[in-house]
């Protein structure tokens, strides 16, 4: 049998689950650009009205106390994920960060969460999520191009009802800490492995300039007025 044939054949083994969960993840992940940045816009506005609901929500008690100790926040407004043993992950979001000097928030920065995973996992979900980095360690990953959660730093479930209901001291003192909130059905739900990288495409559309994740967030040498509702939000939820 030539080289050839063998490989065909090799492809035509692979699983077919596998084959569409891996184009599906490709589709999550994609974010298209828009010359006008108004597809960043809609981001920017959805995440304003997540960080508002979840200050609202009487499920995200532990959150809303101790909100104010975060560093930084990464706000998905949607993330998707699909499964059947073989599951895939993604969803856009925007970072803002704390300057310890003084006190005030950053301008957005666009990123993109996605990930693989294996096991007993079935169904999908479209889920809001904060991801809260809670110590400098995270925040300084978050300046990268990309990392993984769970390689160099930690990452975990935050707390959920009025108290510590499912924490553990491992868990509270865990780099990253991560809430959300879903409709659907999904088992097995964890950001363990998931991939954050930076969205240099969509930061390009909405501050029209090419530019990195550290020109918005340490430098601030950028700036768009349209972003003042979501750093007002954050600012009253961190009072």
């Amino acid at each position: 049998m030539s080289q050839k044939n063998q490989d065909n054949k090799q492809r035509h083994n692979v699983p077919l689950f596998f084959r569409i969960t891996a184009v599906l993840f490709a589709c999550l992940c994609w974010t298209p650009v828009w010359a006008d940045s108004t597809n960043q816009q809609q981001l920017v506005e959805k995440a304003t009205h997540t960080m508002t609901s979840f200050m609202e929500d009487p499920d995200l008690a532990w959150f809303q106390e101790h909100v104010k100790e975060a560093k930084a926040f990464l706000i998905i407004p949607q993330q998707l994920k699909a499964a059947f043993f073989f599951g895939a992950d993604g969803g856009s979001g925007v970072l803002v960060a704390r300057d310890d000097e003084t006190g005030e928030w950053s301008e957005p920065a666009f990123y993109i969460l996605g990930g693989l995973s294996f096991g007993l996992q079935f169904g999908g979900e479209a889920s809001e999520v904060i991801i809260l980095a809670m110590t400098q360690g995270a925040v300084e990953k978050l300046y990268s191009s990309s990392f993984k959660l769970g390689g160099d730093v930690s990452v975990a479930a935050g707390p959920y009802g009025g108290g510590v209901e499912g924490a553990t001291s491992a868990n509270l003192n865990a780099d990253f800490l991560s809430f959300s909130r879903s409709k659907g059905a999904y088992a097995g739900l964890s950001l363990e492995g998931s991939i954050i990288y930076a969205d240099d495409d969509s930061n390009q559309a909405y501050y029209e300039k090419k530019i990195r994740p550290v020109d918005i967030l340490v430098t601030k040498s950028v700036k768009n007025e349209h972003s003042a509702g979501l750093r007002q939000a954050i600012m009253t939820a961190t009072k």
